[in-house]
Formats: structure tokens, sequence, C-alpha cells
């Protein structure tokens, strides 16, 4: 599994950016598809809101990529 270590700049990050800013997700249009597929997990969790803010210290899991965010 690929470990990608996040630093968020503000309090938060929307899911959907997030995607986009690892590039996970090339677009926009990308990164919600990758939500509606169900290939996102939030603590282990599956994440179905794309716009869910995503906050420091939360792992985020795609496919065999993890997000650690800081």
């Amino acid at each position: 599994m690929e470990n990608i270590e996040f630093k968020i700049t503000g309090e938060y990050i929307e899911l959907i950016q997030l995607l986009k800013a690892t590039g996970l997700a090339s677009t926009g249009g990308h990164a919600k598809m990758i939500v509606d597929e169900e290939m996102v997990y939030r603590n282990d969790e599956l994440e179905t809101r794309k716009r869910a803010k995503i906050l420091p210290g939360e792992t985020i899991v795609v496919g065999d990529v993890s997000i650690q965010l800081t």
C-alpha cells in the first residue's frame, strides 16, 4: 500500500479537493466519480459525501493508497 502524508493548510479540506490535490483524481468530475463508486474509506468507514470535511488526524484510503492528514 502506498502511503501519502498530506498537510492541511486550513481547518479542513473537502474530500473531492483532497482527491485532486493528492493526484488521485485528475478533475473534479473524476473525484466525484471515485466517491460515487464507493471507493473511499474514511477512518475505516465508507465515505459517500463528496464534500465531507476531512480533518487533520484522519486517514483516507482509496484502493491501495492511504492518505494521512496532518
